[in-house]
């Protein structure tokens, strides 16, 4: 026989929510000891596993089945309409206060955030190296949502077909669900354990290492017949016959009390540099679960009225807090921590008035709860429009970008470049990168292609090896091998120091095990192989600040080096803007995009030690000067675009056109260094 479910409202389950939705808030505003605070997601997927759960074996235990009609309709009528005002909002607010290359990335964001696939195109974003540099998007927040709707759209059909099939075979579905459950949950689970090991914007944005945690509340609304709210009080239907009341209400409390604790530690003990969602993750996971299944002191202080409050505003609190955040920071620079949680907190208004007038309006109002296709048309509205407003301001963008480039081009006039327009144009910079045809080669990989240029088949040789700052440099290392007839072999791995230095990759969340191993694949290769003429070596030189560190990491990765008797030359490291700035340029002036000599360049121990004629055997170049001229104290500045040219294609990468103009200075270096034969 198949127990009843009555899922009757929760005051409790809403204080939790406000539990959630705080811990979120505090999060993003930075506040000093809420450094878990993105465990909030976690409390509300449970929550929403156990709910929308609960809901749907309401209906079974009633009626033997569920209209999916019905259930996508309160979907729809739940959570679209608020969405897609602040998709709404969000697009003007971009429109107004961003750059015309950021609005273009906004855009986007919408139409992926109104068709919920935000969080694959955030996980493609945050994986790929190229693209992990830009500005946050206002909308990241909306790959929770994202996540919640992709597994209702399986998890419910599958349900019902699960209670098809036992109503043909006249058998109660429920062991069956329960089977799907556990299955669901164990093998996410695995998935999550296995990503966040070797993906981490895969693992935490994914739906598929996420849906255990629905799969976690799925099983707590199962239990709700067996004695879920075990120790509820007498009268309510619930508890052991066989076991004292007051023993089961003591046990209840415990382990309530146990999973608020639980919830707790996760707030304030985690950390972004915790492995997430793995292990780490089971602890606020099976916390929340334990809060809404035993019933403790908890429960009432979660039902206090205040608390309620700020849950009943947790959805539309939620959706406002992170573009508020975002394109204030946009406008005016960024905030201390107490000027953001004052911003969060404000946000609270435009959430009670959506909540007013848009969620609680339409997700009771009888006309459109009266029929299922209603509520699928109020839908596919909430999305529609948010997505036609941003293809449609994406387009005056677009235009308007055109526009600010010749603007600011002319802006940038110099005395030997006059009225010269930007190249490349600040959109196409984002895109101008090396013509080395793939030789950076993917984030796991630990070995490289052959990657030969030129004459192959010379037997002098130029080897440009490094992380992506080397692979910057293709151009002028080509035109050396390609004027003087030798070939040229690029040995590059993206985010992975030449000095032999073990890192935390942020796309894997972990040591960057890869890049040690590729890293003496690449020594291995090179003392295998005819001896070069010239080793062309430069790295990002910022992985560390330990000076000590760093020297003796070099000793490591140069001693090698110098053993197979080639010129050894270093590319000091080009200055670091630490901003996006194609999408700066496109919102001009040019002069607004400059950023402090003194941020953007790094101490440079092996340059100073190479100047200091302590590194015998290794020669440095230095286009410093070039590109960050010396002024007078801190307030010194370095450009973004010089003679019409624009320097930077993101926040750390220079431009291939910029790449290609100092090909021949770095030639001529060279030369002069005798370090190669003179080319007439």
């Amino acid at each position: 026989m198949t127990p009843r479910y009555r899922l009757g409202f929760r005051p409790d389950i809403e204080g939790l929510r406000a539990v959630a939705v705080l811990a979120v808030l505090a999060f993003h505003a930075t506040v000093p000891g809420m450094a878990g605070g993105f465990a909030g997601v976690d409390v509300f997927f449970v929550i929403s596993g156990f709910l929308i759960t609960g809901l749907l074996l309401r209906d079974i235990s009633a009626e033997g089945r569920f209209s999916l009609a019905d259930f996508y309709a309160r979907r729809a009528r739940r959570i679209l309409p608020a969405a897609g005002v602040v998709l709404l909002a969000t697009t003007a607010g971009a429109w107004l206060l961003l750059p015309p290359l950021r609005g273009t990335d906004v855009a986007g964001d919408v139409v992926s955030a109104a068709l919920y696939l935000a969080n694959w195109r955030f996980v493609a974003g945050q994986t790929d190296y190229l693209a992990a540099a830009r500005d946050p998007s206002p909308l990241l927040h909306y790959w929770s949502l994202a996540v919640e709707e992709q597994f209702y759209l399986l998890w419910a059909p599958l349900l019902l077909v699960l209670v098809l099939v036992a109503r043909r075979l006249g058998r109660s579905p429920l062991p069956a669900i329960t089977v799907a459950v556990v299955a669901l949950t164990g093998v996410s689970f695995a998935l999550a354990l296995w990503w966040t090991g070797t993906s981490a914007p895969l693992a935490y944005l994914s739906s598929p290492s996420r849906a255990w945690q629905f799969g976690v509340g799925a099983l707590a609304a199962l239990l709700t017949p067996y004695g879920g709210r075990l120790g509820a009080r007498p009268g309510g239907g619930e508890g052991h016959r066989d076991v004292p009341r007051f023993s089961l209400r003591v046990v209840s409390g415990v382990l309530g009390l146990a999973g608020a604790a639980a919830v707790a530690w996760s707030i304030v003990a985690l950390g972004p540099q915790t492995p997430y969602p793995g292990t780490a993750a089971l602890v606020p996971t099976l916390g929340t679960a334990a809060v809404i299944v035993f019933r403790s002191p908890v429960s009432a202080a979660l039902s206090w009225a205040p608390v309620r409050l700020a849950g009943r505003l947790s959805f539309s609190w939620y959706l406002w807090h992170w573009p508020v955040l975002v394109l204030t920071e946009a406008a005016l620079g960024e905030q201390s921590w107490p000027v953001r949680l004052a911003l969060v907190l404000a946000c609270a208004l435009p959430a009670a008035l959506t909540l007013r007038l848009v969620e609680q309006p339409l997700r009771t109002s009888r006309v459109v709860a009266a029929l299922p296709r209603r509520g699928l048309a109020l839908g596919t509205s909430a999305m529609a429009v948010p997505v036609a407003a941003a293809l449609l301001l994406n387009g005056g963008i677009v235009q308007g970008a055109t526009t600010t480039t010749v603007t600011v081009a002319q802006s940038a006039e110099t005395p030997d470049a006059p009225g010269t327009a930007l190249r490349p144009s600040p959109a196409q910079a984002r895109t101008d990168f090396p013509k080395s045809q793939g030789c950076e080669i993917a984030l796991t990989a630990t070995t490289s292609p052959p990657c030969l240029f030129g004459d192959t088949s010379s037997k002098d040789r130029v080897v440009l090896i490094g992380d992506s700052h080397a692979g910057q440099w293709f151009a002028a290392a080509e035109r050396i091998a390609a004027r003087r007839g030798w070939a040229l072999e690029v040995l590059t791995k993206p985010g992975c120091p030449l000095p032999r230095l073990t890192v935390v990759d942020p796309r894997l969340g972990r040591e960057y095990r890869e890049c040690d191993a590729w890293r003496e694949y690449a020594m291995k290769r090179l003392a295998s192989e005819a001896p070069p003429r010239l080793i062309l070596l430069a790295s990002l030189n910022a992985y560390t600040t330990d000076r000590a560190a760093l020297t003796r990491a070099w000793d490591s990765t140069l001693t090698p080096l110098s053993r197979l008797g080639a010129s050894l030359v270093y590319l000091r490291d080009t200055p670091l803007p630490g901003k996006d700035v194609p999408a700066c340029l496109s919102g001009g002036p040019v002069s607004g995009c400059a950023f402090p000599r003194v941020a953007g360049l790094r101490p440079d121990p092996l340059a100073e030690q190479i100047t200091a004629g302590k590194r015998p055997g290794v020669r440095l170049l230095d286009v410093t000067p070039l590109l960050c001229p010396e002024g007078s104290g801190d307030s010194a500045t370095c450009p973004a675009a010089l003679d019409g040219i624009v320097l930077y294609r993101d926040d750390a990468h220079i431009t291939d056109t910029l790449a290609v103009r100092l090909a021949p200075r770095i030639e001529q270096d060279l030369e002069d260094l005798d370090l190669i034969p003179t080319v007439l």
